[in-house]
């Protein structure tokens, strides 16, 4: 016997195979079939009560309304799988899907802007694996860690931004210039420039 997935071996069903004295099919009746009998059942005799749909429902013979078409789609839902899943769990996640609501946004109803949460922005800038340091400008705060050997040159700044420290890197092969791996601390509104 070849066993091609192991959800088949493992995918145990509770089946009825007699009642009393009295045999049922061989292969034995779904207990999941039984439940979706009787809760079919309790539908069509609830729709019977119902103004429009038991008007339709009414015209019925008793016998078609409460034994064969519970039967016929109980049988047929206990065959029927969605996914892989019986019909009850498939249903569920469709009801749960459509129970949810559709746009997922912290921003409110009314469309102020002041209100709605925005990320922050993201910089993303080279990491320095290039043989030279590329040009840009950059203003805290913020870290960054230079990765060639370079020259530092840092000032600081006038007027009401005189405890910032403006920073100026550039690349540099002199014994003199720094070792790579330099790590840069840019307090709020500090500058860092490279070329």
């Amino acid at each position: 016997m070849e066993v091609r997935s192991y959800r088949r071996v493992f995918d145990l069903e509770r089946r009825i195979y007699r009642v009393d004295r009295l045999r049922l099919n061989p292969s034995g009746v779904p207990l999941r079939g039984i439940v979706y009998f009787l809760a079919l059942a309790a539908a069509t005799s609830l729709a019977a009560r119902l103004p429009r749909a038991g008007a339709i429902v009414g015209a019925l013979p008793w016998y078609v309304r409460d034994l064969a078409l519970p039967g016929v789609l109980a049988a047929l839902l206990a065959v029927v799988q969605i996914d892989g899943r019986p019909f009850h769990l498939a249903a569920r996640a469709v009801v749960r899907f459509h129970a949810r609501p559709r746009v997922h946004t912290r921003a409110p109803v009314g469309g102020r802007r002041s209100d709605a949460w925005l990320p922050p922005s993201l910089l993303m800038i080279p990491d320095g694996s290039d043989p030279r340091i590329r040009r840009f400008r950059y203003t805290g705060p913020g870290v960054a860690r230079v990765g060639v050997a370079h020259g530092r040159h840092e000032r600081r700044g006038l007027g009401r931004v005189a405890s910032r420290e403006h920073v100026t890197v550039r690349a540099e092969t002199r014994a003199a210039a720094r070792t790579s791996g330099d790590v840069i601390l840019l307090g709020k509104g500090a500058r860092l420039r490279t070329g």
